[in-house]
């Protein structure tokens, strides 16, 4: 599973198209990454890894789901560390934002019949420990659709769950989460 869930990562960010000049240098960063790194999905690998996440909307009603993350205490989309078990890095987006949404029937936002990221964050954190380096996440990230009037249901890997309006946004979020709720918006109308 490793090597198909490394291939389908190359697959993914070598197809999706970006407009920005930014993210494509993203995009190239990543892919330098997983050329050098077999192993470049997995939390151990250091100093850097790729990660998943999705942001969870609910177009309906406008309104975005966020976690208080507990290690950074700020409000973020859902998302983490691939997994053995991840076939794609959609299923990883799709199975962080589940499982930390507790949401069922989530779906991610698809572009000629498959999901596609929507973007790139680069960010540095201590995944491994406080007393521990800090190191780097090469996150690609998707957008989930909840269905209409979905509830949520907190996970013990969140401080707090909450639905926010797309132009209410919690003070504690970060110009990346922001960036990524705009451009979900403006993917679903």
């Amino acid at each position: 599973m490793t090597t198909s869930l490394h291939a389908d990562a190359v697959r993914a960010l070598d197809s999706w198209t970006v407009a920005d000049a930014g993210q494509e240098q993203l995009r190239l960063d990543y892919l330098d990454h997983l050329a050098a790194n077999p192993d470049g999905l997995w939390r151990a690998c250091l100093p850097a890894h790729i990660t998943a996440s999705a942001v969870v909307i609910d177009p309906a009603a406008g309104r975005v789901l966020l976690t208080l993350h507990p290690k950074v205490g700020l409000w973020l989309q859902m998302g983490g560390h691939c997994e053995p078990g991840d076939a794609t890095l959609a299923a990883a987006a799709l199975r962080e934002a589940t499982e930390e949404s507790g949401i069922p029937g989530l779906e991610l936002l698809t572009e000629g019949g498959g999901p596609v990221p929507v973007k790139l964050d680069r960010h540095q954190v201590r995944c491994a420990g406080k007393d521990r380096p800090e190191n780097t996440h090469l996150d690609v990230q998707y957008v989930a659709l909840a269905p209409a009037g979905a509830e949520a249901l907190i996970s013990d890997e969140s401080l707090d769950l909450r639905w926010f309006g797309y132009d209410r946004l919690p003070e504690l979020t970060d110009t990346s989460v922001r960036e990524l709720v705009d451009l979900a918006r403006g993917l679903v109308g």
